[in-house]
């Protein structure tokens, strides 16, 4: 039997895929990562490759989401309770970086040109249901 991966999950940063990779792993779920070394090497290029690419075994597909949707914790608002999308009532919401405007823009700009980390980042949440931007008032 052919072994083929199918991708679970992608990250913005190594050490997020590493520990969910040792949580599957401690399951018996064999995981392999993909980008991880080039992103690594070159954290500004994680948005641009679409991330760390986790993937598992086909046949242990079902198991490694049920895993990841155990342990998965989605955005909670100042009193500790679940945001929920104001457009399809779900509560998977999640925070996600974002260049919503010039300032933001610029500073990435600025960390290209030199090679830093940006020093100013925007923040938005959005519901992987329905792809809807959540506005929270504080």
């Amino acid at each position: 039997m052919q072994n083929t991966f199918s991708t679970i999950a992608r990250y913005t940063y190594s050490s997020e895929a590493e520990i969910i990779k040792g949580r599957l792993e401690a399951e018996g779920i064999k995981v392999f990562l993909k980008d991880n070394i080039t992103i690594d090497t070159d954290p500004l290029v994680s948005n641009a490759i679409g991330g760390i690419k986790l993937n598992v075994l086909a046949e242990d597909e079902a198991k490694a989401k049920d895993i990841l949707k155990s342990i998965s914790s989605y955005a909670l608002d100042d009193n500790g309770n679940t945001i929920i999308c104001s457009n399809c009532g779900s509560g998977n919401v999640s925070l996600y970086s974002t260049i919503n405007s010039f300032k933001s823009f610029f500073h990435f700009i600025i960390g290209i040109l030199f090679g830093t980390l940006p020093f100013s980042a925007r923040y938005e949440y959005k519901c992987e249901d329905c792809n809807t931007v959540v506005d929270v008032k504080d």
